[in-house]
């Protein structure tokens, strides 16, 4: 079940479907009432609700300054939940879906320089990205890896158009992407943004680790791998009201406030999408998500409640 309270939601007609690489389409979508499409930043994706189980975040890679339309590309993942596999196989023009969103939790920041890292799919949030830091001028550069050439979204047209800044590095003719020359190549104060599949992001969290010169922002689409944490009970305090909910060792905060009637923001249950984001006011969380960053983790202002638990017996949550 995905929750609708709060939630931006509208039914958009599926008016494009075409196939980009191997194994990826692109959906482009419009409001069913003719209404302007939703206006979104670079780094934003959207839910889409594909029935009343399946719902899947993508990122938006078309044009922000397009009011008439959204844009996704999906990767089918034969080995995934089954909602790309509904996408590509069932998903046609003319089909209505409901869309939830935009939301940006990998918004572009302002900087001197910009290094771009993609892996397959996870293209499709920077394409927005680069083409906002062209129109300012500044400095930027792309490294892009995929299987193939012929599985890799969007490649040649960004090589022909920016031979100068982008890099197509297929695994099958280099090899893993060479991150430390790279990220060795970037000026000093340069922003990363980075975006694929896991053992990409892991490599490059590890390799800017060493690099201070550089700052690093990732998104991530599916759960990093956790250590093991404490799944005792807890109390949270609803700060609003100043009800206490009891929170088994077997249930997630998310499931604790819903079983006692709140209605709360939630879509992909695994602390990727930052939908049920909520502030913290007192405790200290056990964060487990994959959206923020170490560093927002530590300020302890902010918690996902579908995956994150708590430090101390109580947390007191702005709900």
């Amino acid at each position: 079940m995905t929750s609708t309270a709060n939630q931006d939601r509208l039914q958009m007609q599926v008016a494009g479907k075409e196939t980009l690489a191997d194994g990826v389409v692109r959906l482009t979508l419009v409001d069913e009432s003719g209404a302007a499409a939703p206006a979104w930043t670079p780094g934003s994706h959207i839910d889409l609700v594909l029935d009343d189980t399946t719902t899947r975040q993508y990122s938006l890679c078309g044009d922000p300054g397009d009011t008439t339309s959204l844009t996704v590309a999906v990767l089918r993942e034969a080995d995934g939940r089954g909602g790309s596999i509904r996408v590509h196989d069932k998903l046609e023009p003319g089909d209505v879906v409901t869309v939830a969103g935009p939301r940006n939790r990998f918004a572009l920041v302002d900087a001197d320089s910009y290094l771009f890292v993609a892996g397959g799919i996870g293209i499709t949030p920077l394409l927005p990205m680069a083409r906002e830091v062209e129109s300012k001028g500044t400095p930027w550069r792309l490294l892009y890896g995929g299987r193939t050439r012929a599985s890799m979204a969007f490649a040649g047209e960004l090589a022909d158009a920016h031979p100068d800044r982008v890099l197509l590095r297929p695994q099958d003719e280099y090899g893993h992407l060479d991150l430390a020359t790279a990220l060795d190549e970037a000026e000093p104060g340069t922003v990363v943004y980075c975006c694929g599949p896991e053992p990409l992001l892991q490599a490059i969290e590890s390799a800017c680790r060493e690099r201070p010169h550089v700052t690093l922002h990732v998104e991530r689409f599916a759960p990093k791998a956790l250590p093991e944490g404490d799944d005792g009970a807890f109390e949270v305090e609803l700060g609003r009201s100043g009800r206490t909910v009891q929170v088994a060792a077997d249930e997630t905060v998310l499931d604790a406030v819903l079983r006692e009637g709140l209605d709360v923001d939630f879509s992909c249950r695994e602390g990727t999408c930052g939908t049920c984001e909520v502030a913290v006011l007192g405790g200290t969380p056990d964060h487990r998500d994959s959206v923020l960053s170490a560093d927002e983790q530590a300020e302890n202002d902010a918690m996902m409640i579908c995956v994150s638990r708590s430090c101390t017996p109580t947390l007191i949550l702005d709900l």
